[in-house]
């Protein structure tokens, strides 16, 4: 049974820390949040701590095998692919592109959806109900095809990816917002901070946001995770990132053909991506429990 915790009067935690002990005593969560900490500096940092630029080719260690097998070497440590380039520098250069990009797109994606949900869902009635079902036709529509789509219409190339995926998730901070704040308008606290004669302004943010806060937080961990595959996924496909990019997806395309003679050239960049998107569902599933009312 877990073990109930007693509190002197004085001694009664913060809010955030009650969140942070729950999230902290959940072993996978916390986990998770230690890659997603070493993703993020990777982002930040890879480009300069790579030891080769991720164009270069080196063309006496074609296919060199990682240095943990007997015919790799330590210069090369992950290996390198068909054309001599080294896998780990490429790799923390594609860091910098697929997650950090990632982090820029659910940006972008929530700074949007919170203005358009948040406006959504303070309206009533009609507006409020067309809203609402042009949202789940297009909550219908898997984000990847979106994304396709758009890239379709605007053209392969790092830049379109970057508003095709941001397109492609914004109506999901849209639906999560509008729903949260249209939940919290109907309860009992709400009504009686209208009778106490506040403003709608003054209803929306002092009131209803700190209690739709963790729906956000949640949406934007999932947002990211779905980010990083729609990147990956259009880099695979040839309609994002295009050759020579070190983007994750684009070198597990880029590396399809040496497949069954180099498999690391496939397997370490979607261990990336395979790590990143577990860690960050990690976090996220972590982050629902620990703001779930049962825990606070």
């Amino acid at each position: 049974m877990p073990q109930i915790k007693i509190y002197q009067a004085d001694d009664i935690p913060s809010p955030m820390r009650r969140v942070w002990h729950s999230f902290s005593d959940n072993p996978f969560a916390f986990a998770g949040l230690w890659v997603v900490i070493c993703f993020l500096l990777l982002a930040l940092f890879g480009p300069l701590i790579a030891p080769y630029a991720p164009e270069q080719q080196d063309p006496h260690a074609l296919l060199l095998a990682p240095s943990w097998d007997p015919a790799g070497t330590v210069e090369h440590f992950l290996g390198t692919d068909d054309l001599g380039r080294d896998i780990f520098s490429r790799l923390l250069h594609g860091a910098h592109l697929t997650f950090g990009m990632a982090l820029g797109i659910v940006t972008t994606a929530l700074i949007l959806g919170f203005l358009i949900g948040s406006i959504s869902g303070m309206m009533k009635g009609l507006k409020s109900s067309i809203l609402s079902h042009l949202l789940d036709a297009l909550l219908s529509i898997p984000s990847l095809l979106m994304a396709i789509l758009v890239v379709a219409v605007m053209g392969p190339g790092l830049d379109n990816v970057f508003w095709a995926v941001g397109i492609a998730l914004t109506p999901q901070f849209v639906r999560a917002i509008h729903q949260a704040i249209h939940e919290e308008l109907q309860k009992e606290y709400v009504t009686a901070a209208k009778l106490d004669g506040a403003n709608p302004f003054q209803i929306f943010w002092y009131v209803i946001m700190p209690n739709v806060w963790d729906t956000v937080i949640i949406q934007v961990t999932l947002g990211i995770s779905a980010a990083i595959l729609d990147i990956a996924a259009l880099g695979f496909l040839n309609l994002g990132a295009q050759a020579p990019s070190p983007e994750w997806g684009a070198m597990v395309s880029q590396g399809m053909d040496n497949l069954l003679t180099a498999p690391w050239t496939v397997t370490i960049p979607g261990i990336a991506i395979l790590c990143s998107v577990l860690a960050i569902n990690l976090v996220g599933d972590g982050l629902r429990s620990a703001l779930s009312p049962t825990n606070n």
